[in-house]
């Protein structure tokens, strides 16, 4: 298999998990390159379902090297939680799991601060899911963050003391109160102890795979348009979830990367506060959200439901350069008589055909539409796509066709097997 970045092309929650896992099984090493614990990539294997926050998804396969790269901000006491139950459930990490020493420590000062700043705003509500992630960029940028090869070295106790004064302090002057100091210096000892055995400079693991041939796969979390620079600031998330991210979150060298895959889901979803053109409030909405059982794999939260949006698929594959599609949950419109498609957005009498930078114009877009009869037939136990009915995949090519890539993967359940490979 080429050296994949594999990007989730709207508002996350596509089911990257899915297709992961499934390439995952061609590749021999697995890197996740941006974002924390506040992303969940959930797989099912049979009956087994997991849902993995900061460990990548190729760790459900036996023999492939997983990496946490130096883009990603590590809470590491999640991550040890992660690591229990994946061994509680069989799962073998010897020799597969490292974790880049680059990476930027999360502690619980960050997240009083998350929780700390979101109240305190004016009013405007990003819909953080409060695991300190932002603030930990936010430590990371200004140069007072700790990173993994900190945590895990004897000698760091005085520079992590240093950075704990500084994020108090913060704490302080948004009237909240700092953890006891003594308590988060013990539990980081204990932790730190127990993932030393998996901190490593990863940088030059992955370019030896890449000098090897061997076949890589980066694994994206959140989507598109959540990217710190190019989603629907400031509803977004502190990381590039973009290929760009792929490199800079990995060390890969960017004329390594071989092919970018976009997993897209057949309509559309969103988790928290920010624009959203095409979401449905009715009972259209409601069925969208039942069937699909969109509830976010982190927070839990219920996702908001909507029509396919072309525009933002369009505008992913223009950032991303997407080489195939991933089309995933189309079982979930199985019912429905008539689905819509929005190909524009209509606004102050100009008509746009891609997203526009200011979130305040795009919340007061309204879809132009294009409508296409429904199958009104049962997908989810087709195995093959030229058996998918003619509506089913007219409205797969449609979708493909407005993106701008062609069709490489079709999901029409949540199980391994329902996944069928296209030839391109």
């Amino acid at each position: 298999m080429p050296n994949t970045v594999l990007i989730g092309a709207q508002w996350g929650d596509e089911g990257k998990g899915k297709i992961i896992d499934v390439l995952a099984a061609e590749a021999d090493m697995v890197v996740r390159f941006q974002g924390g614990n506040n992303a969940g990539h959930t797989v099912k294997v049979g009956d087994e379902k997991y849902v993995l926050h900061l460990i990548p998804s190729g760790i459900l396969h036996k023999k492939q090297c997983c990496v946490i790269g130096n883009g990603l901000v590590v809470d590491p006491m999640a991550l040890v939680g992660e690591i229990t139950e994946l061994e509680q459930r069989g799962i073998d990490l010897r020799g597969r799991l490292f974790i880049s020493d680059r990476c930027q420590v999360v502690f619980p000062q960050h997240r009083i601060l998350d929780e700390g700043r979101e109240a305190a705003g004016t009013g405007e509500k990003i819909g953080t899911t409060k695991r300190g992630i932002g603030p930990a960029y936010g430590s990371k940028i200004l140069r007072f963050g700790v990173r993994m090869g900190d945590l895990v070295s004897e000698d760091s106790t005085s520079l992590i003391s240093q950075r704990l004064d500084e994020m108090d302090g913060q704490i302080r002057a948004l009237n909240g109160t700092p953890p006891d100091r003594a308590k988060v210096l013990k539990e980081y000892r204990e932790v730190a102890a127990r993932l030393a055995q998996y901190v490593a400079d990863t940088i030059p693991m992955v370019s030896a795979a890449v000098k090897k041939g061997q076949s890589i796969l980066f694994e994206g979390a959140q989507g598109t348009m959540l990217d710190v620079d190019f989603g629907t600031y400031p509803f977004v998330t502190s990381s590039n979830t973009t290929a760009g991210g792929a490199c800079t979150g990995s060390g890969l060298p960017p004329n390594k990367v071989d092919r970018v895959v976009g997993v897209i889901k057949a309509y559309t979803t969103r988790v928290g506060e920010g624009p959203f053109p095409t979401e449905l409030k009715d009972e259209t909405g409601r069925l969208l959200g039942q069937v699909g059982a969109e509830f976010g794999a982190t927070t839990g939260r219920p996702r908001r439901c909507g029509w396919f949006d072309a525009v933002v698929a369009r505008y992913s594959a223009m950032i991303n350069g997407f080489d195939y599609l991933a089309v995933t949950k189309l079982d979930v419109l199985d019912t429905l008589k008539t689905i819509r498609i929005c190909v524009a957005y209509e606004h102050a009498g100009k008509r746009y055909e891609t997203v526009p930078g200011r979130a305040e114009v795009l919340a007061g877009c309204r879809p132009v539409y294009e409508d296409m009869e429904g199958w009104q037939t049962p997908t989810s136990s087709i195995t093959r796509y030229q058996d998918l009915p003619e509506r089913a995949k007219r409205y797969v090519q449609r979708v493909c066709d407005l993106t701008g890539a062609p069709l490489g993967i079709l999901s029409v359940g949540a199980k391994r097997e329902s996944t069928l490979r296209v030839a391109l």
